[in-house]
């Protein structure tokens, strides 16, 4: 009799513990695909600031030409459209972030880095444990 009850308990357990890994691997896919999804949405936001970022240096870039291009006109000198040359640069930057390559770049070389340079992601002093975290918690407790 002891066996019949023994052996009910210990499918129960089987069940229980399969339903336990089912709905953790559940939480878990969950939770990572709520991470991603707002991963993606910083990711837009990022991109929509650049885009606001370069529409306003534009005008700006365009009001530095007009302006110094009439400058230089009236005084015969090419001093006043200097100015253009780093603001070209950075100019090209903003329409990169914006529109061109460079998130493709840049996540390019971040597999790079995580490949073949896994290394340099290490932290400091090694991965937190629980004894470190518990001990500076105990330490900021007792003070």
């Amino acid at each position: 009799m002891g066996s019949i009850v023994g052996k009910a308990m210990d499918d129960n357990l089987a069940k229980m513990q399969a339903f336990q890994l089912n709905t953790m691997q559940m939480q878990l896919e969950r939770q990572l695909q709520m991470q991603n999804q707002m991963r993606e949405r910083m990711m837009a936001m990022q991109i929509s600031r650049a885009r606001e970022t370069l529409n306003y240096f534009g005008a700006f870039y365009a009001l530095v030409a007009v302006g110094g291009l009439g400058a230089t006109l009236k005084r015969k000198t090419p001093a006043p459209i200097l100015p253009l040359v780093p603001l070209t640069f950075i100019l090209a930057y903003q329409y990169d972030m914006a529109y061109g390559t460079m998130i493709q770049r840049m996540r390019e070389g971040s597999e790079h880095i995580i490949s073949d340079e896994y290394n340099l992601l290490n932290l400091p002093a090694g991965l937190p444990t629980f004894e470190t975290i518990e001990a500076a918690r105990l330490k900021q407790k007792g003070e």
